[in-house]
């Protein structure tokens, strides 16, 4: 997820565009650039923050009145200075920003490459300029149009050349684009917040839009090049509150993100038909002759970690193990170069998952690194590294990263499985390409109950228990972290069949008890432990999947989420959970993004 900001107008073009990328920083810190024209291209970029790119420009600033601006989140590519954008063509002569993914980027760079085209950066982006400038004819419009005939993916665009010193070109493709409406001039941005403090009256563009924009109008096209009429809004946001898009915290923003941030986890990696597409991102020399699989993480990590475990267990014969990093690192463990590890965390700076990794490195283990953050320490010494693409994660409590690297690891294990079996399941892929709609309607059809369950039961609870068998466990181990975290009540998971063995005894009447039933063959199981908490007047809240069956007997109060395999049920009934912390933190009165005595990311022992 990265930052996009345009201006055309009356006045300099780069202070406008400076105020947008500052108002933008959230979307993507990895690094930030500028393009201008006066008369010519001039292009600032650099590694880093907005400020670096300040810095730049303190003197000779260029004049002109057209420019485009980018913060960059890395997902293709490294952060570096030729990786920044914006991105020019082989003349120099267009520049283009981008925010989302081309999957098909590496066939276009191939086929761009054997026509003469010179690429400077690894990016995915780089592509589109080159194809701009291969159909530009005198029609910038019309070349943008073409070129985006050949993209598979997600985007949104931003093209500038000049040879057109009044004229900028956007796209949107699944990626946020606005614009923004003045006097003698317009404004692009990803998002509502860079347009605030420049007007309040905006277009916004729709999935296969191509909108040509100056300083007098703003034309919009359709995918088959007819012109359309869009209807402008009046935005009447605080500024502060225009950077979660109109949610009340980062995390409820982030938690409503997932639909989105899966499908891009997904995108490029899963074909039609369940068809598996990581080679060209894990060379298959990594599994070759391995016998053991140790998964290390720490906190949410750890819990993605025990899902990834269970998998790999299911689908191969290999020996796995999921190990917390703070202990792996200090204790002896049988490490050699049979051995794969693979290291799960979303900054890719946890401070135990670095000593853990480095140690069995040391020891001739091949590595294999599950991450949000290109071009991370873990990103860097790892063999491989395979990234989550989730986007900033800006609460510190983590959702979309957590679901991002449940779908790896479920990428993971069937890739890892047709390098030991010689096949995998593709039916587990064909439910896990349905997954997005799945936590899309959750999330529209059972906030709300979730909402008053969570402020007026655990909001109160001095206690909760989390319940799960099997693969429910890892999920309730989650769960119950969530409403810690953030809520600060004392909760507490395990697996269901050990009530007996010490915990029954806290269960009193109106304790609260959060139970997973999506595991049939666990089934029968679970609710002979769920009818032991009933006699003893707790009250359960059954998250399940059998619609069919009758849970009256042993739960109070039951909330089905959408059928699935088994396997990826977790996916699933993280966001209820996740929405469960939530309420019950904004009852209690906390600082929901920035809880007490907690950091995003621990970089320290």
């Amino acid at each position: 997820m990265c930052g996009i900001v345009g201006y055309v107008g009356k006045t300099t073009a780069v202070p406008h565009l400076l105020h947008g990328l500052k108002k933008l920083e959230y979307r993507g810190y990895d690094s930030a650039g500028i393009a201008v024209v006066e008369p010519h291209l001039h292009v600032f970029k650099t590694q880093g923050r907005i400020a670096d790119l300040e810095a730049l420009l303190t003197e000779g600033i260029p004049q002109g009145t057209l420019g485009i601006g980018h913060t960059r989140w890395a997902t293709h590519g490294r952060p570096s200075w030729e990786n920044a954008h914006p991105h020019c063509d082989c003349t120099g002569q267009i520049a283009v920003v981008h925010n989302g993914i081309i999957e098909n980027y590496l066939e276009l760079r191939k086929e761009l490459e054997a026509e003469g085209h010179v690429f400077r950066s690894e990016t995915d982006t780089e592509v589109v300029s080159h194809l701009v400038e291969k159909y530009y004819e005198g029609d910038l419009c019309l070349a943008v149009q073409a070129a985006i005939t050949q993209l598979k993916g997600s985007y949104a665009l931003a093209v500038i050349s000049s040879r057109h010193p009044n004229e900028l070109i956007a796209v949107r493709q699944d990626s946020p684009l606005v614009i923004g409406v003045g006097e003698g001039e317009h404004y692009l941005a990803s998002d509502i917040p860079a347009l605030l403090d420049f007007t309040r009256t905006a277009y916004i563009l729709e999935d296969g839009q191509v909108v040509r924009i100056t300083r007098e109008s703003v034309v919009v096209f359709n995918q088959h090049g007819e012109e359309q009429k869009p209807q402008t809004i009046n935005i009447n946001w605080d500024p502060v509150q225009a950077e979660k898009e109109g949610y009340a915290h980062f995390m409820l923003k982030e938690i409503h993100e997932q639909p989105r941030a899966i499908r891009q986890t997904l995108a490029g990696r899963l074909g039609v038909g369940g068809a598996l597409r990581l080679a060209e991102e894990i060379p298959a020399d990594l599994f070759r002759g391995i016998t053991d699989v140790h998964l290390i993480a720490c906190g949410t990590a750890y819990h993605a970690a025990l899902y990834g475990a269970f998998l790999l267990q299911e689908c191969t014969d290999l020996q796995v193990h999921a190990e917390l990093a703070s202990e792996y690192r200090y204790r002896r463990v049988r490490v050699d170069d049979r051995t794969l590890v693979i290291t799960i965390s979303q900054s890719g700076e946890t401070a135990d998952t670095l000593g853990a990794m480095r140690k069995a490195k040391a020891a001739g283990a091949r590595i294999l690194a599950i991450t949000n953050v290109v071009g991370s320490t873990l990103a860097r010494e790892a063999d491989a590294v395979m990234y989550t693409h989730a986007g900033p994660e800006i609460a510190v409590a983590s959702t979309k990263a957590y679901t991002a690297q449940l779908s790896c690891l479920c990428l993971l294990a069937a890739y890892v499985q047709q390098h030991s079996t010689g096949s995998y399941d593709p039916e587990l892929l064909r439910k896990l390409a349905e997954i997005p709609d799945q936590m899309a309607s959750i999330l529209q059809t059972c906030e709300e109950r979730v909402k008053e369950y969570s402020m007026q039961r655990l909001a109160a609870a001095g206690d909760a228990f989390y319940l799960g068998r099997g693969l429910d466990l890892a999920s309730a181990m989650e769960g119950q972290l969530k409403l810690k975290e953030i809520a600060y009540v004392h909760a507490e998971a395990l697996p269901a069949g050990e009530l007996k063995h010490g915990t029954l005894a806290l269960i009193e009447p109106g304790v609260p008890v959060v139970a997973l039933a999506t595991q049939p063959h666990l089934l029968d199981k679970l609710l002979s432990n769920l009818r032991e908490v009933k006699a003893r007047h707790g009250e359960v809240f059954l998250l399940a999947m059998d619609e069919q069956r009758d849970f009256s007997e042993a739960a109070d109060d039951v909330l089905f989420v959408p059928p699935t395999h088994p396997m990826l049920a977790p996916l699933l009934t993280a966001l209820p959970m996740q929405l469960m912390a939530y309420y019950a933190a904004t009852a209690r009165g906390h600082d929901v993004d920035k809880p007490r005595n907690l950091a995003k990311s621990v970089t320290v022992e």
